[in-house]
């Protein structure tokens, strides 16, 4: 078998992504994000915005993530064989979420957290890395869909 470059990883990624339930992400995501808030103001009465939006960036990814290899048996062939490959590398996979997660949090961070732009990257990287543990541990828990769909 031949190595393939890191562009054509995240390709591979980004193309097991594309048959994600995006709509589910996002409602899961805004939805959590929305009850955090909620709870926030039980106790203290002063929400925390940032935690609230983080958490709702990082399960927007996850589901987005586990859903798209969920069944790698649905799509065209390019998207199967795609979600296939990601099955068999789950942590290379696991590094395109990561990475939009961490894209996605730093503005959160950087704006309405008020933290510097270092402070905001670290923080960023540290969600990324959360969600990268995450998709990586549930996708490899899910390898044996692979074999099961060949």
């Amino acid at each position: 078998m031949t190595e393939i470059s890191r562009s054509e990883e995240l390709s591979l990624s980004g193309a097991a992504l594309r048959g994600a339930p995006w709509k589910a992400a996002a409602v899961a995501g805004g939805g959590i994000a929305g009850v955090s808030l909620l709870v926030g103001l039980i106790p203290s009465g002063s929400p925390n915005l940032t935690w609230a939006l983080g958490l709702g960036i990082s399960l927007f990814a996850l589901v987005a993530a586990i859903g798209a290899v969920a069944n790698p048996q649905v799509g065209d062939r390019t998207t199967r064989q795609a979600r296939l490959w990601s099955l068999q590398h789950p942590w290379k996979f696991a590094l395109l979420p990561a990475g939009i997660t961490a894209v996605l949090e730093y503005p959160v961070q950087l704006l309405f957290d008020g933290e510097g732009i270092f402070d905001a990257a670290w923080d960023s990287l540290w969600r990324g890395a959360l969600v990268y543990l995450i998709a990586g541990i549930i996708t490899t828990a899910m390898k044996g869909r692979a074999r099961s769909s060949q």
